[in-house]
């Protein structure tokens, strides 16, 4: 084990499965006391079991989407491993579906937890960092974050959210000593996935193995990334040498975003 992150906390949200699941192990790695906030107690011992005892790894229930429901998640984060010196804003729900159909409540709850979400759980870590005068917010975002697609119009939106809200603020932090990012992921190996290319093989009654295809003709890479791959470039931000390294959206897609 590295010790790069000895004694820094890191609060990963949607920290249970898939790709939060890869980013709390490898910050665990890198020495980090680690808490993971997700809405699924069940989900988020799972992914404890599998954790190093380093980690002192803290379960919290929360919603992003409700503001008390992050500040009482935060208070009890505090409570065990003192301020959060590491976020990342990973909690997030995809949803396809052609633009008629795309009714307001399904776009108000898109909206809500993949940037309102983001919003208030920064919100709770930002002044702790500030008078520290050292932080690391890293941002899930998504290729879809940078470019478009047919029937996700509310996770785009949602998503370009992200990384604008992500450049904002890292022109403001600066000259905090705090770095905020943006990780972008293309189709990465994941439950979301999972859902995707059965609603895609459904719709069109093809295999899922033609549906995969589909979804990888324009990729140079030819596969699906792994969620231990984005945990790399996330754990990379949130290193003592990357500190140089701000408002950026590292696109981890295979090649298939160019920007």
């Amino acid at each position: 084990m590295s010790a790069l992150l000895a004694g820094r906390h890191a609060l990963v949200t949607g920290g249970g499965r898939g790709i939060g699941a890869a980013i709390a192990k490898a910050l665990a790695a890198e020495g980090a006391l680690v808490t993971l906030v997700g809405r699924d107690r069940e989900v988020l011992e799972q992914c404890a079991a599998t954790m190093p005892a380093s980690a002192q790894t803290n379960l919290v229930v929360g919603d992003v989407r409700e503001e008390s429901s992050i500040a009482a998640a935060f208070a009890a984060a505090r409570a065990r491993h003192g301020e959060v010196g590491i976020l990342v804003n990973n909690a997030g729900i995809g949803v396809s579906r052609p633009f008629a159909r795309l009714d307001p409540q399904t776009w108000s709850d898109v909206i809500a937890t993949n940037l309102t979400g983001t919003f208030l759980c920064t919100r709770e870590a930002v002044p702790a960092m500030v008078a520290s005068g050292h932080g690391r917010i890293v941002n899930i975002a998504s290729t879809a974050g940078l470019v478009g697609g047919k029937y996700i119009a509310a996770y785009c939106a949602a998503k370009h959210g992200v990384v604008g809200f992500t450049r904002s603020l890292a022109t403001e932090l600066a000259s905090k000593g705090i770095t905020v990012n943006a990780v972008c992921p293309g189709f990465t190996e994941s439950a979301m996935l999972d859902r995707a290319l059965a609603s895609i093989a459904s719709a069109t009654s093809r295999s899922e193995d033609d549906a995969a295809a589909t979804l990888l003709v324009r990729n140079p890479l030819g596969r699906f990334v792994k969620p231990e791959e984005v945990a790399s470039a996330v754990v990379w931000l949130c290193r003592p040498d990357s500190g140089a390294v701000t408002g950026q959206a590292i696109v981890v897609d295979g090649g298939e975003v160019q920007h």
